[in-house]
């Protein structure tokens, strides 16, 4: 059988990889994005783009519409984020609304409306997008952290909710990775140096380690993995040295 995947969120750096990885193995995937990017190659024959808001319901509804077009869908992969970090007392309501909705409110018709599909086939897997700011109290992270953290939570339940149903829900939790999204606070080899100084390893997250781990979490993984969140944040948030 012919693999089948979705990825939401399909224009980060790290679905970039993770669609790569998808396609290196000969499977189809459905991407839902805003915009078409470089790193979305259009002319792939098994590389399937729609067009649209994350937050949307109808939107993600048609994402999965159009994976399953394809075939049973073997495993979504929530790749929505962003990065805001202000203290609350300098941080608008709006923007902190915009937080929760472009992570945690994403992330939750991912599951509604992916898992519904899901249902429907008798199996299925998801992976999220946490962060090490989900579990770990870090300066200046409250909207991120309050997200992230909703994240977590939703997934436990969820993995509960739908173990009997043959649905695996799990996530990653990366701490500082070198990507465009990050590109802002990782400016300089300075900035570079001294968040890598902050985590138990000394250096910062790759790309192609976060898709490495999300791929073998919707593939390879074992059938009673679920539940869980993985910290790849180098020891950040569970070491200290």
């Amino acid at each position: 059988m012919e693999e089948n995947f979705l990825v939401i969120g399909g224009n980060s750096d790290v679905a970039g990889s993770l669609i790569d990885k998808f396609l290196d193995s000969g499977a189809n995937v459905t991407v839902l994005v805003r915009e078409k990017s470089s790193y979305i190659q259009s002319n792939h024959d098994r590389l399937h783009v729609v067009i649209g808001d994350a937050t949307s319901e109808e939107d993600v509804k048609n994402a999965v519409e159009k994976s399953s077009e394809h075939g049973t869908i073997q495993g979504i992969a929530h790749c929505v984020g962003s990065i805001v970090i202000r203290p609350p007392h300098a941080l608008k309501k709006s923007v902190f609304e915009e937080v929760i909705s472009t992570n945690l409110t994403s992330a939750f018709l991912a599951l509604s409306i992916g898992g519904r599909a899901m249902i429907r086939q008798g199996y299925g897997r998801m992976v999220f997008c946490s962060s090490v700011a989900g579990s770990l109290g870090l300066v200046n992270h409250e909207a991120i952290s309050a997200a992230k953290g909703g994240i977590e939570s939703m997934v436990r339940s969820a993995a509960a909710t739908y173990a009997q149903r043959g649905l695996r829900i799990n996530a990653v939790a990366p701490g500082l990775t070198e990507t465009k999204m990050a590109a802002k606070i990782l400016a300089s080899e300075a900035m570079k140096e001294v968040a890598a100084g902050k985590i138990p390893l000394k250096r910062l997250n790759q790309r192609d380690e976060i898709a490495d781990t999300m791929h073998w979490m919707l593939t390879t993984a074992p059938d009673n993995f679920t539940g869980q969140v993985l910290h790849l944040d180098g020891g950040m948030s569970q070491i200290l040295v």
